[in-house]
């Protein structure tokens, strides 16, 4: 019975994939981000595989909430970048030098790093970040703070260096 159901499982796979993927390419412009959502998507009904009837919807249903969560994350991110940028301008720059906000998350210390991931990227009120981190509410209050500083100054530095 195993075999059967990795059988089923691998050519519903390879029937569905390819125009799975390419369906979520021309949604989010972008090839890589377009195969890890339809690879989650095929992960996630593997999970529920004995559950699901009707796999096909399955999918593109899943892949359309995790296409949904991306467009909210760019979004997010180009909020921030806006926001951060606008309070750290004092004249408008020229060069589009602005690093991207990824990358400057991505330098933060791991202590100021996963509350900005947690409570920005995945959308967790502060008292789940606290609850995850097994930190307090006010510690995780504070890191927040002090990472949207550091990025706050280090956007500050590239735009006095750009002018």
């Amino acid at each position: 019975m195993k075999r059967s159901r990795e059988q089923a499982a691998s050519e519903l796979f390879a029937a569905l994939y390819p125009r799975l993927a390419g369906w979520c390419r021309r949604l989010v412009d972008d090839d890589e981000t377009a195969h890890e959502i339809a690879s989650e998507a095929f992960t996630r009904l593997w999970s529920r595989w004995t559950s699901v009837s009707e796999p096909r919807g399955f999918l593109y249903v899943t892949a359309a909430n995790l296409v949904r969560d991306h467009w909210r994350r760019l979004d997010r991110e180009r909020t921030t970048v806006r926001r951060v940028g606008t309070e750290a301008a004092v004249r408008p720059h020229t060069e589009p030098s602005d690093p991207s906000l990824r990358m400057l998350v991505q330098a933060l210390p791991e202590r100021l790093r996963v509350p900005i991931l947690l409570h920005y990227y995945a959308d967790l009120p502060v008292r789940e970040v606290s609850a995850v981190t097994g930190r307090k509410e006010g510690t995780i209050k504070a890191d927040l703070h002090a990472a949207r500083e550091l990025l706050r100054a280090h956007l500050r530095r590239n735009l006095d260096h750009s002018r």
